[in-house]
């Protein structure tokens, strides 16, 4: 059985998960150490954990007897490239208006 793949979207809909993220971008944390911020058991923290590992925002890096998950750029790419998307189509269109706007005040 493959795993289930997440598109980044999906990912970030989760609030816990989001959450998680914010924590992970001011340091990198043990997986206890996400769980303790967290009303939540610890195997639906590593559910979590799975799901953004396996999205590509962090990675898992074991030192000593501990692993800590850390910030990848990876999963943040796609949401990069829909917004970036979406930039170009709003300044596209006003840009237009603009144009429109400016012929017809002469």
């Amino acid at each position: 059985m493959t795993p289930q793949r997440f598109d980044a979207f999906q990912v970030i809909a989760d609030p816990s998960r989001r959450q998680m993220l914010m924590l992970l971008s001011k340091e990198s944390l043990t997986i206890n150490g996400l769980a303790e911020s967290f009303d939540m058991s610890r195997p639906a923290v590593s559910k979590h954990i799975k799901i953004l590992y396996g999205a590509g925002f962090i990675s898992i890096t074991g030192i000593g007897r501990e692993r800590h998950c850390i910030l990848k750029q990876d999963g943040f790419n796609e949401l990069q490239d829909f917004i970036n998307y979406f930039d170009k189509f709003w300044t596209t269109k006003l840009k237009k208006l603009e144009t429109i706007l400016n012929s017809k005040s002469k």
